[in-house]
């Protein structure tokens, strides 16, 4: 069921109601049009929540850049999260991942078709990458992590809520992990109920449109995460692996620098008896202590039946770290997530999607 990991700290209330306030005057200017909310006359779409971390916006994001790379010249705008790096950054060929952030450079390496871009200032990021001197030609821009950057205004706006802590039954920071009231779900042009259990039931589903209470322009859709072949972070490694390959005797041991690692060992303990997580805070940038840490463990597991097991976003910070000994190296394993939409709607997302780019596609120049 929904929402069975939510916890509030009611402690905190009078500093969340202190932050609603806040939030809600700056809401307030931006509707009231003091402050500007810019629009570009290139499609622009935006994925985003109104919590802190969770939702799965990575793999959605990923999701529209496979959907439109197809079709379109597609470009990525993020703010590129703990970056050594300042300003706009288009992402280039020797752009490492210390200077784009985790998931630009994770995007990059799987969509190299696909402009990557790091900029704070979005507004600024969009003109850039709809400069025919910095990015020629560009058809369409995603905006990762921007439901609350009001600046912009998306041509499509879409919302992500965890389906395991649904926003109706949230609380604003810091006593819950609201950003912003679950009001503000009422700018979204489209929401997504990630992380559903595979099975979810209709009548569930259902029940939880009702809890969202989405107006009627507001389409509803529901997604899974799904893992990929295990694959060898190195070329030492032995070769990909299925989940099913691994072997239930098999140790594993789950590093993860991600908001929380407890779904990926609820998944994953159906194919191994023994899962030891290591977890670091979401976006950690690894240390030569950590990595010391890392060995330490993995070499307590019993020797031959043991593997390293960590997420994609993790394996680009990992993979160039200069304190990764050669002894870890070929048993250091990827894996991989994407989303599958629940209940054939699919193909009702995909054509709302690229309906959207189609019909708003523009001329060179702004307005």
């Amino acid at each position: 069921m929904a929402d069975e990991r939510i916890h509030i700290m009611r402690v905190l209330y009078p500093l969340s109601w202190l932050y609603g306030i806040g939030v809600g005057v700056r809401n307030w200017l931006f509707d009231a049009g003091v402050l500007r909310e810019h629009r570009f006359d290139v499609p622009v779409i935006s994925v985003g929540n109104l919590t802190v971390g969770g939702t799965g916006k990575t793999p959605h994001t990923e999701y529209l850049l496979r959907l439109l790379s197809r079709q379109f010249r597609v470009a990525v705008l993020s703010r590129g999260y703990k970056r050594a790096s300042k300003g706009f950054l288009l992402a280039g060929p020797e752009t490492d991942v210390r200077m784009l952030g985790d998931e630009p450079f994770q995007m990059k390496q799987k969509f190299p078709q696909v402009h990557v871009a790091v900029d704070a200032d979005r507004c600024h990021g969009i003109r850039q990458l709809c400069s025919d001197a910095v990015s020629p030609a560009t058809e369409v821009v995603v905006l990762d992590d921007a439901y609350q950057h009001r600046y912009v205004k998306p041509g499509l706006n879409i919302l992500l809520v965890n389906y395991h802590r649904m926003i109706d039954r949230d609380a604003l920071l810091p006593a819950g992990r609201l950003r912003e009231p679950a009001s503000g779900k009422r700018r979204a042009d489209v929401v997504i109920v990630t992380k559903c259990p595979s099975g979810l039931d209709k009548n569930e589903a259902d029940g939880l449109a009702c809890r969202l209470a989405l107006s009627p322009h507001q389409p509803l859709y529901f997604t899974t995460l799904v893992y990929g072949r295990l694959r060898p972070l190195f070329a030492s490694g032995q070769g990909e692996l299925s989940l099913t390959d691994i072997g239930a005797d098999k140790h594993l041991l789950l590093v993860t620098g991600i908001a929380s690692p407890a779904g990926m060992i609820k998944d994953l303990s159906p194919y191994s008896k023994h899962i030891v997580s290591l977890p670091f805070a979401d976006h950690h940038s690894f240390t030569s202590a950590d990595l010391e840490r890392i060995r330490q463990r993995f070499m307590s597991l019993p020797q031959g039946e043991r593997m390293i097991v960590t997420t994609e976003k993790d394996a680009v910070r990992l993979a160039s770290h200069p304190s990764l000994g050669e002894d870890l190296k070929p048993h250091i394993y990827v894996l991989p997530i994407e989303v599958s939409f629940l209940f054939d709607q699919q193909e009702s997302f995909n054509l709302n999607i690229t309906h959207y780019v189609t019909e708003n596609s523009r001329n060179r120049s702004f307005s």
